[in-house]
């Protein structure tokens, strides 16, 4: 049934809302908490004389272009011997949700923000995320700053943390400044207005290559899936866009992923426990072993992050059209991460896609709970008080951020299968080159090129591998449930002889 188009938003909203709910989380605040929000205030420097003044350093954000919950701002500075100082100053989302609040509830319930295709449903209250509690361009806001000396080989040396009043001096967006930075774009408009600022991000460019160069040599993986991005005109959906990795996205990924083995360095050294996100080695070990066997390519018998990184960097080289594929098989069969407790004199695993064996999240506490939780532990570690969390709640937390995290991630993938099964509604009968994704018992998937779209192979998938190019037909699809059936078309397809991997729908 064809819908009015006009209710794309709307019909995609609802979705969202239901699936939210069948899925246990919640999709609106309560008066409790609105109460709280309308009578908090943002934290400011006369609040913590302690705080460290940075406001006269070139600080900026960069984030989506539509993002106003701004979590972290980023500086670099010149030190001797051609080392660079990177200051990351996180959010304190903490000064304005008190632990056991209403507001801090609803957060530890959901623990996380939710990013669907027609709706966003923040962990936070937008007054906060937005407002009180986002690093916004031009205000001075109290935080926490992570300090690092990275050498001039790329490798980390001293780090320290402390209470900082900061103020960000330049607002930008991921894909202007990668862009100027790849040299495909002018200078963005705001890096010009700001004397200095265009030299400060090429600094932090410079040093955010050799960090990733340094993580990549001990095995942290080159990973590329393919991220759908929904663009609507009006409330019309029109497209789904391919959000791809740029120099500005891993600047700021590489940041956060040394503020964050920072903050677990801090608290283990302080006799603190952390909320570790660790990824163990993969128990399925066996199968990336015989997928690199079907691409010609030899991994060891035991895992070895290393080798499995070589091998990816090889096939991106190689065959960079289906690079997102194996990508997407490659993290089937590692498995998802999670958070575990390391408590005082213990060890947990690192994370293995990362290559780090001390890691925790704390730089996005607008967005996720887990980060409000390192906030609170860091806080007391700099005043010498008791952690504020018994270990046995923090086991339960950690338990709970992990099954939480993925009845989110369920959701935004329900809703995103909604969105394309809405956009393909029009196309029944019509015919798309395809890469098949996924081919296991349980059935095999496909997906286009043309919009980014992957959906079952009902009928005609006999003999198909994993990454075998495929001509299908759109059957159906079924909106509610986000189901897009496809049959192969006639005129056959082209097999690789390439050895199958993990299903990719489920």
């Amino acid at each position: 049934m064809q819908r009015n188009s006009g209710r794309h938003r709307h019909d995609l909203t609802a979705i969202a809302r239901r699936v939210m709910t069948e899925r246990g989380l919640l999709p609106d605040f309560s008066p409790a908490v609105m109460g709280e929000v309308a009578r908090s205030q943002a934290a400011t420097a006369d609040g913590d004389p302690g705080a460290r003044d940075l406001r006269g350093l070139l600080w900026c954000s960069i984030d989506n272009d539509d993002s106003r919950d701004l979590d972290q701002l980023t500086v670099a500075e010149p030190m001797a011997g051609g080392a660079v100082r990177i200051l990351v100053a996180i959010a304190d989302v903490d000064a304005a949700v008190t632990q056991g609040s209403a507001t801090d509830g609803h957060a530890r319930h959901n623990t996380t923000s939710v990013y669907t295709a027609a709706v966003i449903f923040p962990m936070l209250p937008e007054r906060l995320s937005t407002d009180l509690t986002s690093l916004g361009e031009g205000e001075d806001r109290v935080a926490l700053a992570v300090e690092m000396a990275v050498k001039d080989d790329g490798t980390p040396a001293a780090s320290d943390l402390y209470r900082a009043v900061v103020r960000n001096r330049a607002k930008l967006a991921y894909n202007a400044v990668a862009a100027w930075l790849e040299g495909t774009g002018a200078i963005p408009d705001r890096v010009a207005a700001v004397p200095g600022m265009a030299a400060q991000l090429r600094l932090q460019d410079q040093v955010a290559q050799r960090l990733r160069e340094v993580r990549h040599h001990h095995g942290a993986l080159s990973l590329e899936t393919v991220q759908a991005r929904p663009v609507f005109d009006g409330d019309v959906l029109t497209d789904l866009e391919v959000e791809r990795t740029n120099r500005a996205r891993a600047l700021i990924e590489d940041f956060m992923i040394a503020a964050n083995g920072a903050t677990a360095r801090y608290l283990e050294a302080r006799g603190y426990p952390s909320l570790r996100r660790v990824l163990r080695s993969p128990a399925r070990w066996e199968r990336i072993v015989e997928l690199a066997a079907g691409l010609g390519e030899r991994l060891p018998p035991e895992p070895a992050a290393a080798a499995l990184e070589a091998f990816l960097a090889k096939r991106r080289d190689a065959d960079p059209l289906r690079f997102p594929d194996l990508s997407l098989a490659v993290v089937k069969l590692m498995g998802r991460g999670e958070y575990v407790v390391e408590f005082p004199g213990q060890t947990t695993p690192g994370h293995f896609g990362l290559a780090v064996p001390a890691y925790t999240h704390s730089t996005a506490p607008n967005r996720r709970f887990p980060d409000v939780i390192a906030q609170r532990l860091l806080k007391a570690a700099l005043a010498r008080r008791p952690a504020p969390y018994a270990n046995a709640e923090l086991q339960d937390l950690a338990q709970h951020c992990t099954e939480a995290e993925d009845r989110a991630n369920k959701v935004e993938r329900q809703v995103g299968k909604s969105a394309a099964a809405l956009l393909l509604e029009p196309r029944i009968g019509q015919r798309f080159d395809a890469i098949v994704t996924g081919a296991s018992d349980k059935g095999t998937w496909v997906r286009i090129l043309r919009p980014p779209v992957e959906g079952k192979l009902v009928h005609g998938a006999d003999g198909l591998d994993v990454a075998d190019r495929v001509r299908v037909e759109l059957i159906g699809t079924d909106v509610e449930q986000g189901h897009i059936d496809f049959v192969k078309a006639d005129g056959g397809s082209q097999t690789t002889g390439r050895k199958g991997s993990e299903e990719a729908g489920s």
